[in-house]
């Protein structure tokens, strides 16, 4: 078991845990990792994109102008792809671009990314993260408390009071606060700095290992 310092939210150390090894201490995958960012960013592709096929152009059925005896080539319709206002030849069609990760392999991925930011010194535990009432002021309070002046991502434990940390971060570009089962492996990556509460590090250790 490894430990970590836990500050209050003046940045002041005021105890310290035992983070779980099987969480936050193996060697990190990068496949694994890769993988997952992947899916991820797969999964917000709407795939909604569609052009017109001969079925969907509008237009009559007639053919053109007669097969011989004209010296053009021949037609057979005003809606095929080579006509103006025509159809589109292989245009994209809805699809979904979803791909399957194994779920040992997502929670692979999650330990590693986990793994990596407390082995590179980016990865923080607070006390917790209850704010007296929704102020932007008091989140940017705590950022500069810190130093985190780049992406910066905040982990909380469900069960915990922390409604008026989340609205006070919401308009902070560089700031987001999500809880330990939203976590996801791409949310870790893109941020330089991750912050945990105890009970969400302590949780976190429980439900990856």
């Amino acid at each position: 078991m490894s430990k970590i310092d836990v500050y209050n939210q003046e940045a002041n150390v005021v105890k310290e845990i035992e983070l779980s090894d099987a969480v936050f201490g193996i060697e990190p995958n990068q496949q694994a990792i890769y993988d997952a960012v992947l899916v991820y960013q797969v999964g917000l592709r709407q795939g909604t994109h569609a052009t017109k096929t001969r079925a969907f152009i509008s237009g009559t059925g007639k053919k053109p102008f007669r097969q011989k005896g004209t010296g053009r080539a021949r037609q057979g319709s005003t809606r095929a792809t080579q006509w103006r206002h025509g159809a589109i030849a292989f245009g994209p069609q809805p699809r979904k671009y979803n791909i399957k990760l194994n779920r040992k392999v997502r929670r692979l991925a999650l330990r590693s990314a986990l793994s990596e930011k407390l082995a590179d010194n980016n990865m923080t535990v607070v006390e917790n993260l209850t704010f007296d009432e929704i102020k932007t002021k008091k989140a940017v309070a705590l950022l500069n408390a810190f130093g985190f002046d780049r992406k910066t991502l905040f982990v909380a434990e469900e069960m915990e009071n922390f409604d008026n940390a989340f609205v006070s971060m919401r308009n902070i570009p560089n700031a987001m606060l999500v809880t330990v089962s939203s976590l996801n492996v791409y949310d870790i990556v893109n941020a330089d700095k991750i912050v945990f509460t105890e009970a969400a590090a302590v949780k976190a250790g429980e439900v990856f290992a």
